[in-house]
């Protein structure tokens, strides 16, 4: 998108500072879900059974060694078997229902968030998305968003059913014998502080490894966009040194993060081994001294073994939910950014558009402090046609840029009918304008429906007759579906001149009463462009329309030529008068054409470019 002196703002990347409030980041992410309480509730009492069935097995199987077993009573057995049997199935059967509600609640959740970032994403202006690589963006949308997903409808439930694992357990064991109880949290601190010390140093890790993510991302996108210049310069091997650097810097900071991540497995486990170590000696001591029973140290061991299971789990999950909230806050941050281009509080009704436009002493720089234009004051009348020539970067497409709303004046003003289209919706503003940009973006969908883009009410024959008024009609019939082919990304699957004439055939279906052309026909070859010429004569009779172009056919049928240069409007008239004034568009006629008279090229004759 254009910048400084008419052309992008190049590889510019804005820092992006990230939140700090964890808690405040929780709160808003927890405000996701608070619509869906009662689902929480219900997932709650499934929890609350299915660790209440889980716990009461080694319960059970304690049971059946004091009682049944050393009492030699084989029927009680198999009751008991039976029992923990049924204990288990229901375990599974209010597990697996507690998953179902939970998915149903945060999908809900994850929907209502991606709404609200991609919503947002829509009111912020072209400014935004010039100072940020597009692939931090995605990333954004796809990894930040999977993160946060991953911890809402997988790791919440388990560090829910953990922590309630691990108070339950507590409970059971203080329940079966006091002192072994005791003796197994001999290593609960130690497990405590180990998962406290990794998840300090694993959160600022993954912050940064999603940091670097995302410019990785951005590479990948900007190469996937720029395969052909960088096919055609042979700088593969460039590109490639760059993507190793980058993935390096990924893989050196993710290996960093891991690295802490993957020290609390080894660890609790050695830490539990040693507590079931603890459990057999004080266990049989106590069993000697008749103060415990076998099978209560049995019962004893297996709650010993679930109870670093969901330490364990809540070590990682930490790690993993440390990932999820620093997601959060990118996405919230980019949620907060205030769009510069918000419509007005009280929007005026631009009512029957007649076409009058208006530049009242303009100014305007995508970099504050660089301006590209200075003073631009012209006038379009109803119907009318404006050329704007002029060198490149002088601020031509800048013109139309701020005319369409992509960015705000910095002074000045723009009127349409005399009113200022600051005071106007967006999207009142773009209907009464049809635009044909430089570089023309398709779908990956049918021809049909990327005309249909103009006007989506519009119906199948309507989207034909604009695309024969386009002269696009032959080549769209010779394609291999004709309008119901499905073009691949960006329209790959055609040539730049048929990608152009689909945009115009877009612009036609709009059926606008301003028209903008930004080189309309500078894509295309000098015979399509005699065809396409006498269709837009068609188009704009009636019609305000700018028209920047480089080819000499549209300037001769314009009212007025402006003139442009180092952002200041410098000569105005018709070509003729232009061309015998002998000014700097004669300059810049000559310069071009300087080896061929000027009578070479007639009116009628083959369409230079200017």
């Amino acid at each position: 998108m254009p910048g400084p002196g008419g052309r992008g703002p190049g590889l510019a990347r804005t820092p992006i500072e990230r939140a700090r409030d964890v808690r405040g980041t929780a709160r808003r992410l927890a405000g996701y879900l608070r619509s869906y309480r009662w689902h929480f509730a219900g997932v709650f009492f499934l929890a609350l059974a299915s660790t209440g069935l889980a716990l009461l097995g080694p319960f059970l199987m304690g049971r059946a060694i004091d009682g049944a077993i050393r009492g030699g009573d084989p029927a009680a057995l198999l009751r008991i078997v039976l029992l923990m049997l049924g204990t288990y199935l229901g375990a599974w059967g209010t597990h697996y229902a507690e998953n179902l509600v939970l998915a149903r609640a945060t999908q809900r959740a994850m929907r209502a968030l991606r709404g609200d970032l991609f919503s947002h994403l829509q009111t912020l202006s072209l400014r935004f998305f010039d100072a940020r690589p597009h692939g931090e963006t995605m990333s954004r949308l796809t990894n930040d968003m999977d993160a946060i997903n991953r911890v809402l409808s997988q790791n919440i439930l388990q560090l829910f059913t953990g922590s309630l694992t691990l108070v339950g357990i507590l409970v059971m064991m203080f329940a079966l014998n006091p002192l072994l109880a005791l003796g197994s949290l001999l290593a609960f601190p130690l497990m405590l502080g180990l998962v406290a010390w990794v998840g300090r140093r694993t959160r600022k890790g993954f912050r940064e490894y999603q940091r670097r993510l995302g410019e990785l991302n951005g590479k990948l996108e900007e190469t996937y966009s720029g395969q052909r210049v960088i096919l055609a310069f042979g700088q593969g091997p460039a590109i490639l040194r760059s993507f190793d650097e980058a993935n390096a810097a990924v893989r050196s900071v993710g290996i960093r993060a891991q690295t802490y991540a993957m020290l609390v497995p080894p660890l609790m486990g050695i830490l539990s081994n040693a507590n079931i170590a603890i459990l057999a000696g004080l266990g049989g001591w106590l069993t000697l001294l008749g103060r415990a029973s076998v099978g209560t140290i049995a019962a004893f061991i297996s709650y010993s073994r679930q109870f670093a299971q969901p330490l364990r789990m809540l070590g990682d999950l930490y790690n993993q939910v440390q990932s999820a909230l620093a997601g959060a806050e990118r996405i919230f941050q980019t949620i907060d950014t205030p769009p510069d281009l918000a419509d007005p509080a009280q929007p005026v009704e631009l009512g029957t558009v007649r076409g009058h436009v208006e530049f009242k002493d303009v100014e305007f720089g995508y970099v504050p402090g660089v301006p590209v234009l200075r003073g631009v004051s012209l006038e379009a009348k109803p119907g009318q046609t404006i050329a704007l020539v002029g060198p490149t970067g002088a601020g031509k497409t800048t013109i139309v840029n701020l005319l369409t709303r992509f960015y705000d004046v910095d002074r000045g003003a723009i009127l349409i009918d005399g009113v200022d289209i600051r005071t106007l919706r967006r999207d009142e503003l773009r209907r009464a304008l049809g635009i044909v940009l430089q570089g023309t973006f398709l779908f990956a969908d049918t021809v049909l429906e990327n005309i249909r883009y103009g006007r989506l009410d519009a119906t199948d024959d309507e989207v034909i007759a604009a695309a024969r008024l386009a002269h696009a009609d032959p080549f769209i019939r010779r394609l291999p579906d004709g309008y119901r082919t499905v073009l691949s990304e960006r329209g790959a699957n055609l040539s730049e001149g048929q990608r152009q004439l689909l945009a115009i055939a877009r612009a036609v279906l709009a059926d606008p009463r301003i028209l903008v052309l930004d080189e309309a026909t500078s894509s295309v070859d000098t015979r399509t462009e005699v065809a396409i010429q006498r269709a837009l004569l068609e188009l704009m009779k009636g019609r305000t329309s700018f028209v920047i172009a480089h080819r000499l056919s549209t300037i001769r049928n314009a009212d007025e030529v402006v003139v442009i240069d180092g952002g200041r409007i410098v000569e105005r008239g018709t070509h003729d008068a232009l061309l015998a004034a002998r000014g700097f568009y004669w300059r810049l006629y000559t310069s071009q054409f300087r080896r061929t008279p000027l009578a070479a090229h007639p009116a009628g004759g083959a369409p230079p470019a200017i």
